[in-house]
């Protein structure tokens, strides 16, 4: 009799628990902040502790001097510097933040930026072996993964069962 109870409350906790992606209603809804949709270079690779190295976002493969589109909605965060690349980073609201380097960007602190608009260039700055973005994305303060925001746009392809 308790375990359809204890069930319940398990999902309950794990739907509304800080920090989950899937407490987060923009996940899945997002466009590719490149286009045309990216071939994904290098992987999200959370570090074991938040001080240990580690991949804290993806590397999107772009055009030279292409623009950088927002994800989504939102309003500029930060743009300049960081350590020796330009950075741009939006705040999308609930939490969520989404930051690109190398990007040049004109736009300004608090200047509000909607889904598709340009936010910047990919700077000359080499990050990968081929012009390259890289895209983090924080909810709550933790780094999660930025695949996990954007619907997959490319065909489904099937392939046979034997290989």
């Amino acid at each position: 009799m308790t375990t359809p109870v204890f069930l319940a409350a398990a999902a309950l906790m794990f739907l509304v628990l800080p920090g989950t992606a899937s407490a987060d209603s923009s996940v899945g809804q997002w466009q590719w902040p490149v286009s045309p949709d990216p071939a994904v270079l290098r992987h999200f690779e959370p570090p074991p502790q938040k001080w240990m190295p580690g991949h804290r976002g993806v590397d999107l493969a772009s055009v030279e001097a292409g623009g950088i589109l927002s994800p989504a909605g939102g309003v500029v965060a930060f743009v300049g510097t960081v350590v020796d690349r330009p950075v741009i980073t939006l705040d999308h609201g609930d939490g969520v933040l989404s930051s690109f380097e190398p990007v040049s960007s004109s736009l300004v602190k608090g200047e509000e930026v909607t889904e598709g608009q340009v936010i910047g260039q990919l700077s000359t700055e080499a990050h990968c072996p081929v012009a390259c973005v890289h895209w983090g994305v924080r909810l709550n303060g933790e780094y999660v993964n930025p695949l996990n925001y954007v619907s997959d746009r490319r065909p489904s392809i099937l392939l046979p069962l034997d290989g």
